[in-house]
């Protein structure tokens, strides 16, 4: 790893260059010094190969001599192995020794012992008291369907999965992220699994052209309508969707088909679970987490890791080898870093100066983890993806260990989709600012790249609403028919493409949808749950829509795909930033250039201009993409051939400029390149 030396610290521009930091520096190198001192010390001169070896030390493993089973308790003074061979109760015969001084327990047993897909659990025996539990480190896990009791399961099948396909060299540049989960891909009501989705899904994600698939809920969660963040078993991939080799499956497809696959990680919490999870697992509260109320995430209802105890970040840390070398997950988006960083989680507070991320509330060895994690994700796969998901904006997340940040390759530009919400909420058409959505489209931290969306399952989920319910409210029922004329509809369909374009042209390095969304998927997620009798009706995608051809969702869905396709042709997010060339907020009107591609919006509800005036670099312009096309829902107001040629304009020498004389049509966008 190359570290950041004092000298490159001080004079390091990503940092200079923003004076508002400059109180703060000590804090910062303290903070960088001390996240280098941990990984230091965890790795002891070894690889992290070498140090992050729990998911091989700990667990059920075969062996040429039979199977050993080890587990770390150091509050527990017994434990036994429950099977239905011991009618699931405590004997001798299947008891754990230990533990030894470093809270280890240990028990080696014959071949004959356990076979593939035998079920077991632990019993686990503390002073003044004993539960079942499930292995730390299991690697899979299943719950009856009768009794919804959860058990580990061995998996050790005698023909291991064969891989098809090595990890795709793929380009980044552009980041086309797809988010999806695999359990409601489907349209009928019931879970969907791995290979359903790698055989029915991920083709849809193919001809949509994005190049990496989020994979969410991959770690196994006793609740379905989590929706996979409360975790029990890191280690297990979610049975309900299939095997460890049915996952294996989808990724192995995913990069038959050169597609990146991400999964999001929860490492900023766990299930208060404590027969399925790890909380009281040795009958202590503090074994994995803080104690007392610090180890309690009052508003997730969950229980809140201690990442000042080595053998936690030994724990985390290999959950992350596990999957990046079992699994060959391309990368991780890490979720609720916010609740990781700060002691009240981030709750209640607006973050609205920089003493707010330098203050002594600041988990330094969540900071600390955070660094460690992408540090080993990028030793063990060079080239691999890691993303933060930080509501609070903390400076230097996502810059390069290089250059002394936590080491993240991406963030989340959490704030675009909240002020798409607000500006669809509070403010009307004709009075959204230009320039304020300039801003908050475009801004962003120089050593930092940041990935864009409109929304992802966030804004999806019951109690919120997608982009197109909100503009369509509940006519998104029955007015999507093309034969619909209504000025709801008509309105709907133009913002939800422009929406979406200036959201893709403005960001920094990279894009994000979530599954359905590119063609306006009408109905929020709901899992199963007692408030709706366990109904599937809302946990699943309505793909029918999209190919019906007498509705607007398949001509929604062809813009997005258009728009996609325009990214990668042009290696959109080459280019850092895109540059103004024009903005009226009276007109409604905004253009910019990036990457060869000038774009102009004209967000204007009624007003239509002729021969409107763009600066441009001279020359000759034709039309590569229009929101206004009929393929796409528009009114087909512009003529796809038009080629465009600059005027130059101003009389004096120093004064003169080359503008584009353009028809721009009420909520419009169109897209021009120089030929």
């Amino acid at each position: 790893m190359k570290k950041c030396s004092k000298d490159r610290f001080w004079s390091n521009p990503s940092w200079t260059n923003d004076p508002y930091l400059s109180p703060f520096k000590p804090i910062i190198r303290s903070r960088f010094e001390k996240a280098l001192a941990t990984v230091e010390k965890l790795k002891n001169k070894k690889s992290w190969v070498d140090m992050a070896n729990y998911h091989e030390i700990f667990g059920l493993h075969r062996d040429k001599n039979g199977w050993v089973f080890r587990e770390w308790a150091p509050n527990a003074t017994a434990m036994f192995i429950l099977t239905p061979a011991n009618n699931w109760e405590k004997s001798s015969d299947w008891e754990v020794n230990g533990p030894d001084p470093n809270g280890i327990f240990e028990a080696r047993f014959p071949e004959r012992f356990f076979c593939h897909e035998q079920l077991y659990r632990l019993k686990i025996v503390w002073e003044g008291g004993e539960g079942d539990r499930i292995p730390t480190a299991v690697t899979r896990v299943v719950q009856d369907s009768a009794t919804y009791i959860f058990n580990a399961q061995v998996w050790a099948p005698d023909q291991p999965y064969q891989w098809q396909a090595e990890n795709p060299n793929l380009s980044t540049d552009p980041l086309l992220v797809y988010e999806a989960h695999a359990g409601m891909a489907l349209e009928e009501g019931r879970v969907g699994t791995w290979r359903e989705f790698a055989d029915y899904i991920l083709p849809k994600v193919i001809d949509a052209g994005y190049n990496t698939l989020q994979m969410m809920a991959v770690q196994e969660h006793p609740y379905y309508g989590s929706f996979g963040y409360h975790v029990s078993s890191f280690f297990a991939p979610s049975s309900r969707f299939g095997t460890p080799d049915d996952f294996k499956y989808l990724v192995d497809k995913a990069h038959q088909a050169g597609i990146h696959i991400l999964m999001d990680i929860v490492h900023a919490h766990s299930v208060k679970n404590e027969v399925e999870g790890l909380s009281r697992f040795d009958g202590s509260l503090y074994q994995f987490f803080h104690d007392k109320d610090r180890g309690d995430h009052a508003l997730w209802d969950s229980r809140c890791f201690d990442y000042g105890k080595q053998q936690v970040l030994i724990f985390l840390l290999s959950n992350l080898r596990y999957f990046l070398e079992q699994f060959r997950v391309d990368g991780f988006r890490f979720d609720g870093i916010t609740s990781m960083l700060y002691d009240n989680h981030g709750l209640g507070r607006a973050f609205t100066g920089y003493q707010d991320y330098f203050g002594d509330d600041v988990d330094e060895d969540a900071l600390s983890y955070l660094y460690a994690a992408n540090d080993l994700v990028h030793e063990i796969r060079p080239g691999a993806v890691t993303i933060a998901e930080d509501v609070s904006g903390y400076p230097g997340l996502a810059a390069s260990a290089t250059l002394c940040g936590t080491g993240f390759d991406f963030r989340f530009s959490m704030g675009v989709p909240d002020y798409w919400i607000k500006l669809l909420k509070e403010v009307r058409d004709e009075a959204w600012p230009m320039g304020g959505l300039w801003y908050e489209l475009t801004r962003h931290r120089d050593e930092e790249r940041t990935i864009s969306y409109v929304e992802c399952h966030d804004q999806a989920l019951v109690g919120d609403q997608t982009v197109m319910m909100r503009l369509m409210g509940g006519k998104i029922y029955n007015s999507m028919e093309k034969s619909n004329t209504d000025i709801t509809t008509q309105r709907a369909v133009a913002l939800h493409k422009m929406i979406r374009l200036i959201t893709l042209a403005c960001a920094h390095k990279g894009y994000l949808n979530f599954m359905g969304n590119e063609f306006g998927h009408p109905e929020w997620i709901d899992f199963p749950s007692p408030a709706n009798g366990y109904s599937y009706h809302y946990a699943r995608r309505l793909w029918s829509l999209k190919y019906d051809k007498n509705l607007y969702f398949p001509d929604l869905f062809a813009f997005d795909k258009q728009m996609v396709a325009l990214a990668k042709q042009t290696q959109l997010f080459t280019w850092d930033t895109p540059r103004i060339l024009h903005i009226h907020e009276d007109n409604k009107i905004l253009a910019f250039e990036r990457s060869g591609l000038i774009f102009v919006f004209n967000f204007h509800p009624e007003h239509s201009f002729t021969d409107y005036r763009i600066n441009a670099p001279a020359g000759k312009y034709e039309m590569r993409l229009d929101t206004d096309e009929a393929r796409f829902g528009g009114l087909g107001r512009l003529n796809p051939d038009q080629v465009h040629f600059t005027m130059p304009l101003g009389d004096a020498v120093e004064n003169r400029h080359d503008a584009l004389s353009l028809y721009l049509p009420s909520r419009c966008a169109l897209v021009v390149v120089r030929i």
